[in-house]
C-alpha cells in the first residue's frame, strides 16, 4: 500500500513522480542500439543526438541485448568515447560479475582517474580519453575501497572483516586480529608505479565511504569524514569500541561519524580527532513497505528493532557554503561544517518514500540539494515497469534558512528488466553556466543527464545505457558512479570497467554551453567534496548565456540575432576597440534587463561582458 506519511509535512507540491518524468508523445530520431567494442576507442556512430526537445520514442533503452562486454547499448545526446575493460588483476573470466572484483567509486587528479574496487584500486591515465592506459593495479582486498585523493596521498575505505593491513589475499580467520584493516588506508602515490602503504587509521566500524574535506583555514591538514556502516568490532581488537546502545554507553561507536585529521607533512600521524554524534535526538525514520511481488519472492524476516539512525552511508560536503548533506539511515541530514573538525547537524528530514538515503548533490548556488535513494542497496531491480516510480528515485529540496523543504521527486524514466539492478546512485554537476545540470548513475539503468534548474520541471536531456549483464539471471553490474571532470563524463562500471563519454549538442544543450562547461578545470576532484563552480570570463560563456536566452525566449528573437552579431564583432576587435564594444554592449543589455522575460540571465551575461572588457 502506498504510504504518503512523512516525518515532516511536505505539502501539496509533493506530486506523484509520473507527472515529472512522463515522456512527451512526439517522436524524435531513435538513438543507436549498436553494441560498442570491448575496449578502447568507440565509433562515433554509437550514439544519436536530436534537435527535438522530445526524447526518443519508443525509448531505445528498453529491450537491449544482454552481454558482459558485448551487450547492446543505447545513447541519446551523448557519445561513448571509450570503454576500457578492468585490468587482468581485477577480472575473473570464469565468473562474470564476481562480487570480490566489483568496481566502486572514482577520484581524479590531473589526467589520472583512480577507480576503487572491492579488491583494491586501479589508476588510469586518461590524457587520451579514447585510449585510457593502466598506470597501477593495486590489489588490496577490503571492500568497498571508495577512493579520495589529495596531493600525493590516496585515501581508500576498508570495511570487510577479511581486509588486512598487509593487503594479503588470505583473509583473517580469527575473530580478533591485529592484522585486520578496517578504516582508512593511506597510500603514498608520489610514484604511481610503486605506491607505498603509509598506514591504516583504524575505526570501530570500518569505512563504507569516505569524504575528503579541505579547510581554507588549515592548510597543514586535510580531513576525512568516515561513514562506517558495518558491525562494531571487538574492543579486544581495537580499544574503546562498543556496540552498546547510547543510553547504556555514552562512548558507544554507534550514532556517530568519525573525523580523521591527516597532517600533510606527516600522513603517518593521521588520527581520529572527533566523533560527532550528529544523530542525537533522532527517532526511527518511517519506512515504506515492500511491493507485494517482492514480499512473495523472499522468506519472512524477523521484526527489526526500531531505533534512530546509527550511521551515515555517504556524506557530500560543500565547503564554499559551509554545508554538508549526509545520507544517514533513513534520514537526509544537513550539517554545518564551518568548523571542519566538528560538524554539527542543523536539520534532518525523513520520507516514507525513501528507503536508503544515499549521496547528496548541491546546486552550485547552494539553494537546493538533491538526495538519491539507493532502495535495495544497489543490488536489486528497482526500475521495472511494475515498481512504484517514486521509490529508488531522487528527492530535491530547497534550502531555506538552514532547513530542507521538499520540492519534487525524479527518477530515470526508462523501464528496466528484472535482470538489471537499478536504482538512483552517484553523480555530479556539469558546469554549464546559469543552469543546474547533473550527470547521474543508475547502476544497470545506465547514466543520464538531467536539468533540475526548476525542481518542478526536471528534464532528462541525455542518456547512455547497456543491456543486462546476464540474459538469464540477475547479475550485479552497471554504473556505480558517473561524474563530469574536465570536459568528459567518467563512468565506473561495476563489472565492465571504465567508460568515458562526451556530451553532444542538442536542442537541450548547445555547443556553446558544452564548450563553456569545458572552461571549468580542476587539478583534482573528489566528487564528495563539491567545488564551487566559477567560469572564467570568455566569449563562449557569454554565447552560452545568449543561447539560453534564445531557447527560453528571455529576449526577443530580433534582439538575440542582433546581439549575436555584436558579440561576434567585439570578439574580432582588439585592444581599445574591443573594450569599447564590450562596454557599450554591456550597457545596452543592462537597459534590456528591466523589460526582459529573463532579466536575471541577461544580467549574468552583462557580468561576463564587463569582466571581458576589464581584461
Amino acid at each position: 500500500m502506498f504510504d504518503s506519511r512523512r516525518l515532516r509535512t511536505l505539502g501539496a507540491n509533493a506530486l506523484p513522480f509520473a507527472l515529472v518524468a512522463t515522456a512527451a508523445c512526439a517522436t524524435s530520431p531513435r538513438a543507436s542500439t549498436a553494441g560498442g567494442p570491448a575496449g578502447g576507442a568507440v565509433n562515433s556512430g554509437v550514439s544519436a543526438s536530436s534537435m527535438s526537445m522530445s526524447p526518443p520514442s519508443p525509448d531505445p533503452r528498453v529491450g537491449l541485448r544482454a552481454g558482459w562486454f558485448d551487450a547492446g547499448s543505447a545513447s541519446w545526446n551523448m557519445r561513448l568515447v571509450s570503454a576500457t575493460k578492468p585490468s587482468p588483476s581485477f577480472t575473473n573470466p570464469s565468473t562474470p560479475g564476481d562480487a570480490r572484483l566489483k568496481n566502486s567509486d572514482l577520484a581524479f587528479k590531473g589526467t589520472t582517474v583512480f577507480q576503487g574496487n572491492y579488491s583494491g584500486w586501479q589508476a588510469w591515465d586518461v590524457s587520451d580519453p579514447r585510449a585510457p592506459r593502466l598506470r597501477a593495479a593495486y590489489v588490496c582486498p577490503g571492500s568497498q575501497s571508495d577512493v579520495s585523493v589529495y596531493g600525493n596521498l590516496l585515501f581508500v575505505s576498508a570495511e570487510a572483516t577479511s581486509g588486512r593491513v598487509d593487503c594479503g589475499m588470505q583473509g583473517i580467520p580469527d575473530t580478533v586480529s591485529a592484522a585486520r584493516a578496517r578504516g582508512i588506508r593511506i597510500i603514498d602515490i608520489s610514484d604511481l608505479a610503486k605506491p607505498k602503504y603509509v598506514t591504516t587509521v583504524q575505526t570501530c566500524r570500518g569505512s563504507h565511504t569516505n569524504t575528503l574535506v579541505t579547510d581554507p583555514k588549515d592548510a597543514a591538514n586535510v580531513y576525512i569524514y568516515v561513514s562506517g556502516s558495518s558491525g562494531v568490532r571487538s574492543s579486544n581488537e581495537l580499544a574503546g569500541c562498543s556496540g552498546s546502545p547510547l543510553e547504556n554507553d555514552p562512548n558507544t561507536a554507534l550514532f556517530r561519524i568519525e573525523v580523521i585529521q591527516v597532517p600533510l607533512a606527516n600522513p603517518s600521524a593521521a588520527r581520529i580527532v572527533s566523533s560527532p554524534r550528529i544523530f542525537a535526538g533522532l527517532q526511527a525514520a518511517p519506512r515504506h513497505g515492500e511491493q507485494q511481488a517482492d514480499l512473495e519472492a523472499r522468506p519472512a524476516r524477523e521484526p527489526r528493532a526500531e531505533r534512530g539512525p546509527t550511521q551515515c552511508h555517504d556524506i557530500t560536503v560543500y565547503p564554499a557554503i559551509g554545508l554538508a548533506g549526509g545520507a544517514c539511515s533513513g534520514y537526509g541530514v544537513l550539517l554545518d561544517i564551518r568548523d571542519v573538525a566538528n560538524p554539527r547537524r542543523i536539520d534532518a528530514v525523513a520520507d516514507t518514500n525513501f528507503a536508503a538515503w544515499h549521496s547528496a548533490t548541491f546546486s552550485n548556488d547552494g539553494s537546493k540539494v538533491l538526495f538519491s535513494d539507493e532502495w535495495g542497496g544497489g543490488t536489486q531491480p528497482r526500475c521495472r515497469a511494475t515498481d512504484n516510480p517514486i521509490w529508488g528515485a531522487d528527492a530535491i529540496f530547497d534550502l531555506r534558512d538552514g532547513k530542507m523543504v521538499f520540492r519534487k521527486y525524479y527518477k530515470m524514466p526508462a523501464a528496466q528488466t528484472a535482470l538489471e539492478n537499478c536504482v538512483a546512485h552517484n553523480g555530479s554537476l556539469i558546469p554549464v553556466p546559469g543552469r543546474d545540470i547533473m550527470v547521474q548513475s543508475w547502476y544497470q539503468g545506465g547514466i543520464n543527464v538531467i536539468d533540475w534548474t526548476d525542481p518542478d520541471k526536471v528534464v532528462e536531456i541525455a542518456f547512455f545505457d547497456r543491456g543486462p549483464m546476464d540474459g538469464a539471471k540477475l547479475s550485479s553490474a552497471g554504473h556505480w558512479s558517473a561524474y563530469w571532470y574536465n570536459g568528459h563524463i567518467y563512468g565506473s562500471e561495476i563489472a565492465r570497467g571504465l567508460d568515458i563519454l562526451e556530451l553532444s549538442p542538442s536542442a537541450h544543450l548547445s555547443q556553446n554551453e558544452i564548450d563553456a562547461a569545458k572552461t571549468v578545470r580542476f587539478s583534482h576532484f573528489n566528487p564528495q567534496e563539491q567545488p564551487k563552480l566559477v567560469w572564467p570570463a570568455s566569449f563562449v560563456v557569454a554565447r552560452a548565456y545568449l543561447d539560453q536566452l534564445a531557447r527560453g525566449r528571455g529576449l526577443g528573437a530580433d534582439r538575440i540575432t542582433a546581439l549575436q552579431g555584436e558579440l561576434a564583432a567585439a570578439e574580432r576587435a582588439n585592444g581599445t576597440a574591443r573594450r569599447t564594444a564590450l562596454t557599450g554592449l554591456a550597457a545596452q543589455l543592462e537597459r534590456d534587463a528591466g523589460a526582459a522575460a529573463d532579466g536575471k540571465r541577461v544580467r549574468m551575461m552583462v557580468g561576463v561582458l564587463r569582466e571581458l572588457a576589464a581584461q
